[in-house]
């Protein structure tokens, strides 16, 4: 139960998230928006580690240095959530990145990508995929 209550809190964050910073680059700039809404994220993080942080940075070096593209992968969400928003409705452009979102994290799982354990994914799965995508055109319209 508290994996659906933390997905439904960053489904609304995301959805929030992408207004606020589009609203926010109209006034300031979208890359100016950006290293705000970052460098926020960053001072938070900080925080956060100091009071609940439980792990070590001596271990980077240990990981995979694909990992270590988050950062560039946070970079590229923000702007080009908002770039979307901007050229889209919120509902449109939120439709069509949780569709992306889920297309990309059933070939992670497909495959097996990434350290992740495989899973299938069958017709079922491929008709739901369908049916979003069908959605989506169906709103627009």
């Amino acid at each position: 139960m508290t994996g659906i209550i933390f997905s439904i809190v960053a489904g609304a964050a995301m959805s929030l998230q992408g207004v606020f910073n589009t609203r926010l680059g109209e006034k300031i700039g979208t890359y100016e928006a950006n290293t705000f809404v970052q460098g926020t994220a960053f001072l938070l993080s900080l925080i956060a580690v100091w009071f609940l942080g439980k792990g070590s940075f001596k271990e980077i070096g240990a990981v995979n240095k694909i990992y270590l593209l988050g950062g560039v992968l946070g970079m590229i969400i923000t702007v080009t959530v908002m770039f979307s928003i901007q050229g889209l409705s919120p509902t449109t452009a939120i439709s069509i990145i949780l569709i992306s979102q889920l297309a990309v994290a059933a070939l992670i799982d497909a495959f097996g990508w990434f350290g992740t354990e495989q899973m299938p994914f069958g017709l079922t799965k491929y008709i739901g995929l369908a049916l979003m995508i069908a959605g989506v055109i169906v709103f627009k319209r």
